[in-house]
């Protein structure tokens, strides 16, 4: 079989249109995509090799006829020859010239090589078996007269040929250990991955972006939890042991963020805008771009195969995690077409995958999997297994079981710090400088750094709510309004933030001048926990949420408000230096009320009432009601009662008004897509697709279709809204079945709040997908639209877990299962 020609490992592409030959001279011929620029220097050394052949062909023939007594001419005859010197000594130097010419393609090659590793080393084993062989095949090739030719000039042609040889494959080996360092085949899901000899790159050098984008990369094509928190620990172990002074950028690289969420630091740079830089870097068309976008439904990959396909007349400088880290703060920050030159040059600079997750980081969403719960995780096995790597630490030998108590107790550690420090920066520091330890000691709950709130679970009856809780109980109105936390500092400065830690600070100024007003001189710093409604100062009442939600949402003038707020607060998780949560909610409560005044209108205490008697429950549930709330919040006093940030407790339960029959919650839902209306309704969407959050696989799934509800003045509404909102074709991370697909897509930018009258399983809709069933998801039976939720991200909404849960615990399916797991919805 024909060996594979040196010229096929620079141009690949071309070997499928290059027939194999048997010889050393047409193996060696160029590619036909080469465009006459690779492996011309070849061609000249067989053009003058054929050239020199024919002439000693020639002088051996004169000389024989000169000489008829001399079967072979003599080589002192020939090197004396003039013809013979004439002949050899300027080919001789066009041997030279046409090496060097070589020498010099070898900056060339480097910039229009762009071949993945794998190819790349297939081909690099090829051309070295090419090499020892090339000798043969030229004589094995050659005339028999051309072959007992033994003059100088033969000899000379055949060592130039072999130099030839030599000195490509001195470039292919220099270009092996080029591909190699580049990292293109960094393999961090390895099964027996070394943190340091699988690294590509060397310690206190900086960690390349292309590693964290290959560990990405991986992580997307993992279907398995366990494994993708495998593969992501073993890039994060190499970064702690090579530049632990890089481990900030790749964690908030891989989770998405660039800070902390109450500092507002976001991207989501619109797609067409990436679109239009996609084009302008590759010279390609805007229309094909968005054609590409439409069908593969990821700009990311679009992106990607893009840059794969361009040619580079200078290679820029790789990049590093810092560099694609630090631009990506500038961008968001930059305003207008500031951006878009900041992000060609990372465009421009990026190799292999790298395009597809700097585009997606752009846009916002990564969709790998990751979420904090995973990073915790992985990062706690990268602390773990780094150690017998670490000259700093002790070496001691630990059992299977050792290690794994001690990743699932630093990720607890982890987890609690981040619950009342959620700030990376503070917690990576304090790692590397104090270690796991005391980071609790160091990452300490502080007013200005809002906490995930304590959630509550939903219960249908007043008999449920007296199973669960034990101990001294408390019922408190549930106000219709907006989660707030409002911060105080020694300073004087007032933070207000909402459940999902958005800084609304200038949606309430009417709040932030009446501190003064309610809070007491011996109070100098506080966290408190509440809730904001819309309030009638004439009929001293509260007013639904629809009327809250009609305010401003940022830089709100005092003169300006119509809507007055009254401020209802019901824990207090901080005072003058001291965190509360380890507290029972007793004495939280207490404390609450010595240190505040109540001022009728402005703030307030939950209206509440202490029992243990269901009578009185049901009672006050029905007071709440008349009082334009929405039911009671349900809490154990002293009884494992301490506040239980980012969780989703058990000792804190609500009871609606309609709980009492069919399910218990509402559900907030995304809507991504809408079906166009007939009759009455033609002209707007006369029904809406809605799906459910999955944050482990970080998609949007399909839960129910929705038409009940909704008036026409709602119609309207929602047709103005989403006709900003449209997209082309589904997101790749959501997941419907064909048969759901809307006339319209959507992005998922809106959360309505929609109660129904069960949930059963379902063969067509994808929430909850695997969790109760192997092939079947759930969805909502006779849906009813309620309002929107603008104090909700999509990625708030019911999670996959959450609507299992509600599934689970139905009447008719509880009878049926009675072992049903419990469902602890925590954030982490």
């Amino acid at each position: 079989m024909a060996q594979r020609s040196i010229t096929s490992f620079f141009k690949p592409a071309a070997s499928a249109n290059t027939a194999e030959v048997s010889s050393a001279k047409r193996s060696r011929q160029e590619s036909p995509q080469s465009n006459g620029k690779i492996g011309e220097p070849e061609k000249k050394i067989q053009r003058k090799s054929e050239e020199a052949d024919k002439r000693d062909a020639k002088q051996n023939v004169q000389t024989n006829d000169k000489n008829k007594d001399t079967k072979k001419a003599s080589p002192k005859a020939s090197k004396k020859s003039p013809k013979n010197k004439n002949t050899s000594s300027p080919f001789k130097k066009q041997i030279n010239d046409i090496k060097k010419e070589i020498t010099n393609e070898k900056e060339t090659l480097d910039n229009k090589l762009n071949i993945t590793f794998s190819p790349f080393k297939k081909h690099i084993i090829d051309v070295e078996k090419d090499i020892p062989n090339e000798k043969e095949n030229e004589k094995s090739d050659s005339k028999p007269a051309e072959v007992k030719s033994e003059s100088k000039s033969s000899k000379e042609d055949d060592a130039s040929k072999q130099n030839s040889g030599k000195d490509y494959s001195a470039n292919v080996k220099k270009l092996s250990v080029e591909a190699n360092q580049c990292g293109a085949e960094y393999n961090p899901a390895s099964a027996r991955y070394h943190p340091i000899k699988d690294a590509y790159w060397k310690a206190k050098q900086s960690t390349p972006y292309l590693a964290l984008a290959r560990t990405f990369e991986m992580i997307e094509d993992t279907k398995g939890r366990y494994k993708m928190v495998e593969i992501l620990a073993n890039f994060l172990s190499s970064v702690l042991l090579l530049n632990p002074d890089d481990l900030l950028s790749c964690i908030y690289l891989s989770i998405n963020q660039l800070a902390p969420a109450y500092e507002g630091v976001e991207l989501g740079v619109a797609e067409t805008t990436l679109m239009k830089v996609i084009a302008v870097s590759t010279g390609r068309e805007l229309k094909f771009i968005k054609t590409q976008t439409q069908e593969i439904g990821d700009l990311g990959i679009v992106a990607e195969r893009s840059r794969v396909s361009q040619r580079m007349m200078f290679t820029p400088k790789p990049l590093t995690v810092q560099t694609v880290y630090q631009k990506l703060r500038t961008i968001a920050k930059s305003s207008g077409k500031a951006k878009s030159p900041i992000i060609h040059d990372l465009f421009v600079a990026s190799r292999y995958s790298e395009a597809r997750y700097i585009i997606r980081s752009l846009i916002g969403k990564m969709r790998i999997g990751i979420a904090e719960k995973s990073l915790f995780q992985a990062l706690a096995t990268a602390l773990v297994c780094s150690r017998p790597y670490d000259d700093s630490y002790k070496k001691e030998k630990q059992s299977e079981a050792d290690i794994k108590k001690d990743i699932e107790d630093i990720t607890f550690l982890l987890k609690t710090a981040y619950c009342q420090c959620p700030n990376f920066d503070k917690i990576v520091s304090t790692l590397l400088t104090h270690g796991i330890d005391d980071l609790l000691k160091y990452c300490t709950m502080e007013p200005g750094v809002p906490l995930k709130p304590m959630l509550a679970h939903p219960t249908r009856g007043v008999s449920e709510v007296m199973d669960r809780l034990k101990g001294n109980i408390t019922c408190e109105w549930k106000y219709d309004g907006e989660r707030a936390q409002i911060h105080g500092d020694n300073n004087g400065t007032v933070n207000i933030y909402s459940r999902n830690q958005e800084n609304n600070t200038t949606k309430y100024p009417d709040i932030i001048n009446r501190i003064d007003h309610f809070k007491k001189d011996t109070v100098q710093s506080f966290i408190v926990d509440s809730e904001v409604v819309a309030w009638d100062i004439e009929q001293k009442q509260i007013l639904p949420f629809q009327v809250l939600s009609t305010r401003k949402r940022k830089n709100v003038d005092v003169e300006e408000i119509k809507v007055q707020v009254c401020v209802y607060a019901f824990d207090l998780l901080y005072l003058n230096g001291v965190a509360l949560t380890s507290k029972n909610f007793e004495d939280r409560r207490q404390l609450l009320r010595d240190n505040f005044n109540e001022v009728e209108g402005e703030f307030q205490f939950a209206t509440s009432c202490d029992t243990n008697d269901p009578d009185d429950i049901q009672g006050f549930l029905e007071n709440s009601i008349k009082g334009n709330c929405e039911g009671l919040m349900i809490k154990s006093l002293d009884n494992d009662a301490t506040y239980e940030i980012a969780k989703r407790s058990h000792k804190w339960l609500k009871l609606k008004k309609d709980y009492l029959t069919g399910v218990g919650d509402s559900l907030d839902l995304v809507v991504i897509g809408g079906y166009m209306g007939k009759g009455k309704r033609t002209g707007v969407f006369g029904g809406f697709l809605l799906a459910c959050y999955d944050d482990e696989n970080e998609e949007y799934q399909s839960i129910c279709k929705i038409g009940t509800g909704l008036n026409d003045e709602d119609l309207s509404t929602h047709a103005k809204f989403f006709k900003e909102h449209t997209i082309p074709a589904p997101k790749s991370y959501y997941r419907f079945d064909a048969s759901l697909a809307p006339d319209t897509w959507f992005e998922a930018v809106q959360v309505w709040e929609i109660k129904c009258a069960d949930l059963s399983l379902s063969p067509v809709h994808k929430a909850a997908i695997g969790i109760i069933d192997p092939e079947k998801g759930i969805s909502l039976r006779f849906p009813r639209f309620i309002r929107i939720r603008d104090d909700k991200s999509t990625e708030d909404a019911t999670g996959a877990q959450q609507v299992a849960y509600m599934y689970r615990n139905q009447d008719q399916v509880k009878n049926q299962k009675t072992n049903a797991a419990e469902f602890d919805d925590d954030f982490y």
